[in-house]
């Protein structure tokens, strides 16, 4: 970088030396520091340390460079707001840069970063960090203090685990962790309030993680796992998920409690080993899309995957009533016709009792014993 860049707040641009009368509103040079230094695509394999002549950055772009370390004057620019130095070659992070006071976002994704400084959690201020594509095996602690974070990404790491500590950013809204070697994830996490976007695509979990608190968790995508089963207990918190992914996994069936994701739209379960869906699946209310290829189903045709969400919700809400049990109890000479048909479907799919409009005296033993007989 030519060194006038540095000096460009000290000295006197050449065009104030060639006598011309400049105005006061001219005279631009002594009115402003620079503010903003964008290098980016360039070759760079150092910065000078003279970048601290320059006091007034809100924001440097050195992305897409060669560099292997950052010049620890960093730390001296204490109104930076923003500092890109991803796609470079940065081995690791000056301890220095912890003490950036108004740093918002840090862009550090494509290095070769393989571990962080533990005073990370000095950065209060910031708001997004992008650590993707990186050798980072373990997350500082520390990180439980960026209460600002909104935005995470760990993605195309090596973390075999995630601290519980992390729990505690509680503005964090979106969470990449997809491509790494996470086998479980901290049921703390779900003490993240505002948490809405959690990616754990290309892991090795082996279950759902359990979210008893998680009420504003809109995306959760879990694809490419190890996933086997899907408990009612993984899926009752999930009341505002919108978007279920857990394409390319080995889970074997679907439990009816999906019908409690009454806002789900986007529900994909393609490449799984699931042989039947629960019909009542065709009666959530925000369905707009429905991936099933790649299931050994037995109860729909494969003509009929192909004809698009709307058809297969169709077909599935038309079998609602065909799937009601013929396990009548035996007719009586005191039994009204009306009063035969017990809704054993109802009980054990829907956990509802109903004997409405019966015109009965009296319920039934029946309807208890059927009632009793589904936990």
């Amino acid at each position: 970088v030519p060194q006038h860049v540095w000096r460009i707040n000290l000295d006197t641009p050449e065009e104030a030396q060639q006598n011309l009368s400049f105005g006061a509103a001219d005279r631009w040079w002594e009115q402003t520091d620079l503010t903003k230094l964008i290098l980016a695509s360039n070759k760079l394999q150092c910065l000078s340390q003279d970048v601290q002549l320059l006091p007034a950055l809100a924001v440097l772009d050195v992305h897409d460079n060669q560099l292997t370390s950052l010049p620890p004057a960093l730390g001296q620019l204490e109104n930076l707001q923003k500092l890109d130095v991803s796609h470079n070659q940065l081995g690791s992070i000056p301890e220095e840069l912890m003490h950036l006071p108004r740093l918002k976002s840090l862009l550090l994704q494509h290095n070769q970063l393989s571990h962080l400084p533990e005073g990370f959690g000095q950065l209060v201020s910031l708001e997004e960090l992008d650590l993707s594509n990186n050798h980072l095996t373990d997350i500082p602690t520390s990180f439980a203090l960026l209460i600002n974070l909104v935005r995470l990404n760990l993605a195309c790491n090596q973390l075999k685990n995630l601290p519980a500590e992390i729990s505690a950013m509680k503005s964090l809204r979106q969470l990449d962790c997809t491509k790494n070697y996470l086998e479980t994830v901290p049921s703390k996490l779900a003490a993240m309030a505002s948490l809405e976007q959690l990616y754990l695509r290309k892991n090795k979990l082996h279950s759902l993680p359990e979210f008893p608190s998680c009420q504003f968790l809109k995306e959760l995508h879990a694809g490419e796992n190890q996933i086997e089963t899907l408990k009612a207990e993984d899926l009752k918190h999930l009341r505002s998920l919108s978007v279920l992914e857990l394409r390319d996994n080995k889970i074997k069936s679907v439990p009816d409690e999906i019908t409690l994701l009454q806002k789900l739209e986007r529900l994909d379960l393609a490449n799984n080993d699931i042989s039947r869906l629960p019909y009542t699946l065709g009666n959530l209310p925000q369905l707009k899309f429905l991936a099933l290829e790649g299931n050994p189903l037995r109860t729909i045709r494969r003509d009929l995957l192909q004809k698009g969400t709307q058809e297969l919700l169709k077909y599935l809400r038309s079998k609602i009533q065909d799937d009601v049990p013929k396990e009548e109890p035996p007719v009586t000479a005191m039994t009204l016709p009306s009063q035969a048909k017990i809704n054993l479907h109802a009980i054990t799919s829907l956990k509802l009792l109903d004997y409405s409009e019966k015109q009965a005296a009296e319920i039934p033993e029946e309807l208890f014993s059927a009632a009793r007989s589904s936990p």
